[in-house]
């Protein structure tokens, strides 16, 4: 009797397992690179054609103030994964191939606080969160938590078609034929369908290099825009089209293993639109803010404002828009409460959970939502949101405006600078931040301006001190 009373109890206690797994949602972030706030149609574009994440948005829910960690890529990419305001993990900038700048192996990410908690974690795209990739110096994806990676520093190269650097946990993939969002896509559908444990829940994180340059995209695809006449202009629309065309591979794969009505999708952007011939190769950059002010790199609403979707069954509603500020850095939390893991307690978290927009509330946030480039183009490098208003920091010292990775003597001017000039907007009835009230506002400014400087201070303090040595010169040829 008593065994048969034990076997029982066991019984029913791995059914409460079982059932407890069941019940925490699968969690997949679809993440674009310089996919601006007006690129795709349930956005407000009018050329592009985006009829899968227009189906997935009328699925869900459109998030209309959504916004990355930074104006930036891998900044973004650092925030993202530990709900951190990158500056304090010491992403300060993109990050160079071979570059000393990386996300520190102290950091806890998503993915760690996910795979603590039974999840399976799986990484496919871009990763740019260190200089020396797939090399022992330096984190790697698997040590920032990810169970299988397949990825590669930054850019797909040698274009979009056909790309040969991959890396595939730890291996280069060699060769591959196709796009690169397909070949994002396909690896990260394999994965789910074919190569995880099924019996647990799991965590995707699919990295689009799209529509980052250099473009390259199907002809079918640039086939569709005959009306586009700007050199490079077809390409990047059927670049964007073709990245949709991947999300609804995506979408379907969940649908054929069933798995739609259980999976938490969140799909977005890691900064603003790249200003277009910014640098040499970049001509077929022709994305758009939309109504927002700047683009990538820009302080100012363009440069950090992004397309925002979330389909959660049983959460979201068919349709749905909702216009609270919610950040990339407010992932963390959020999985964390969805998973019933823990959050990180021994550090500082930018972020909050968002599980309160999906009964018509606002995240309970500790701290404002702020954001900071230390060599963002114009002359704020900083910028904070409380409720509809906005404020923007002008520091003093030299006034480093975009261009290469973190140099010798930046660490100087993000360690010591100071903000000594501001901004105000008031982003209702002003999306577009043109009318600065900072003189028509003298107590809120101020109020905000010492809510600003003490964050900067405090981020910018805990920061990483990164020893960036100079390049060496090339030797004349010959000698």
């Amino acid at each position: 009797m008593r065994i048969a009373l034990f076997v029982l109890v066991l019984v029913l206690m791995a059914t409460d397992v079982d059932a407890k797994q069941r019940s925490r949602p699968n969690i997949m972030v679809i993440l674009c690179d310089d996919l601006g706030y007006g690129d795709i149609g349930c956005f407000g574009n009018k050329t592009i054609k985006t009829p899968n994440l227009d189906k997935l948005a009328s699925q869900g829910m459109r998030l209309t103030a959504c916004y990355s960690a930074s104006p930036l890529c891998s900044p973004a990419r650092a925030g993202l994964l530990t709900g951190r305001t990158p500056s304090r993990v010491g992403v300060y900038s993109w990050i160079a191939g071979n570059h000393v700048m990386h996300m520190p192996k102290t950091e806890i990410t998503i993915a760690h606080l996910l795979k603590k908690a039974g999840y399976q974690t799986m990484h496919s795209g871009k990763w740019h969160c260190n200089g020396k990739f797939n090399r022992p110096e330096q984190p790697q994806p698997n040590d920032h938590g990810f169970d299988y990676w397949f990825g590669t520093q930054n850019n797909a190269a040698p274009t979009h078609r056909n790309p040969r650097n991959f890396v595939r946990n730890g291996n280069n993939a060699g060769q591959l034929k196709g796009f690169s969002c397909q070949i994002v896509a396909d690896e990260a559908s394999d994965w789910i369908k074919n190569k995880r444990d099924k019996s647990r829940p799991f965590f995707t994180y699919v990295c689009f290099h799209e529509p980052h340059e250099p473009i390259d995209s199907p002809g079918d695809l640039v086939a569709m825009y005959p009306e586009a006449k700007k050199k490079g202009e077809a390409l990047y629309y059927a670049n964007v089209s073709n990245m949709d065309r991947a999300v609804g591979s995506l979408m379907k794969m969940l649908d054929d293993e069933k798995l739609t009505d259980n999976t938490f999708v969140i799909f977005t952007s890691d900064n603003g639109p790249e200003t277009l011939n910014r640098y040499g190769n970049a001509w077929r950059s022709h994305g758009v803010p939309g109504p927002l002010r700047g683009m990538k790199l820009w302080m100012y609403e363009g440069g950090i404002r992004v397309p925002g979707i979330i389909r959660f069954p049983g959460h979201t509603k068919p349709g749905q828009v909702n216009d609270t500020p919610v950040c990339s850095v407010d992932l963390l939390p959020t999985f964390c409460e969805l998973a019933g893991a823990e959050v990180p307690k021994d550090r500082k978290l930018d972020g909050a959970s968002i599980m309160p927009i999906f009964k018509g509330q606002k995240p309970n946030r500790t701290t404002p939502l702020y954001w900071h480039y230390f060599s963002a183009i114009g002359q704020p490098k900083t910028t904070m949101r409380i409720d509809d208003w906005v404020i923007l920091g002008i520091r003093n010292g030299p006034d480093r405006q975009g261009g290469p990775s973190l140099g010798p003597d930046d660490m100087k001017i993000i360690k010591e600078s100071k903000l000594v000039a501001f901004e105000l907007y008031n982003l209702h009835g002003d999306l577009a931040q043109k009318h600065n009230l900072a003189e028509k506002q003298p107590d809120r400014l101020k109020a905000m301006a010492e809510k600003l400087i003490a964050k900067h201070r405090e981020v910018t303090t805990e920061g990483p001190d990164w020893d960036v040595k100079p390049r060496a010169k090339k030797k004349p040829k010959g000698k």
